[in-house]
């Protein structure tokens, strides 16, 4: 056992998008924070990128942040159609899941969206 226990409810999720086609932030898409818990989906809230392709605050910060599964729901085909891009019908991405799980809720979890019309990528960032 640790000398020096994690302290409990002192970490964060934080999410930004950038557009890798554009080379630029991805303004404006919506994004779902979804808690996932067996086959229950439970929505906690929806956000939209700022300028910068980030969200203004943590989506869950401190006592809010738990261990569990959740889900970050990117509303891509969205977002690539109010850019003006020409997608078929239907778009090859349209609402791109992102389901991850948070173990330590004295940690940082960031999970950021690499996005284009055709491809994204993500990763655990800091």
């Amino acid at each position: 056992m640790s000398a020096h226990p994690l302290p409990t409810g002192t970490g964060r999720l934080t999410t930004h998008v950038l557009d890798t086609a554009r080379g630029s932030p991805a303004a404006g898409m919506v994004i779902e924070l979804i808690r996932i818990e067996g086959i229950d989906h439970h929505h906690i809230k929806t956000v939209s990128s700022n300028a910068d392709g980030r969200i203004d605050a943590p989506l869950l910060a401190g006592a809010e942040l738990s261990r569990g599964v959740y889900e970050l729901r990117f509303y891509a085909g969205e977002y690539l159609r109010s850019t003006g891009d020409a997608l078929p019908d239907p778009a090859f991405l349209d609402i791109i899941p992102i389901r991850f799980g948070i173990a330590d809720t004295a940690a940082h979890y960031h999970v950021p969206l690499l996005i284009s019309a055709y491809g994204y990528s993500t990763y655990r960032g800091s």
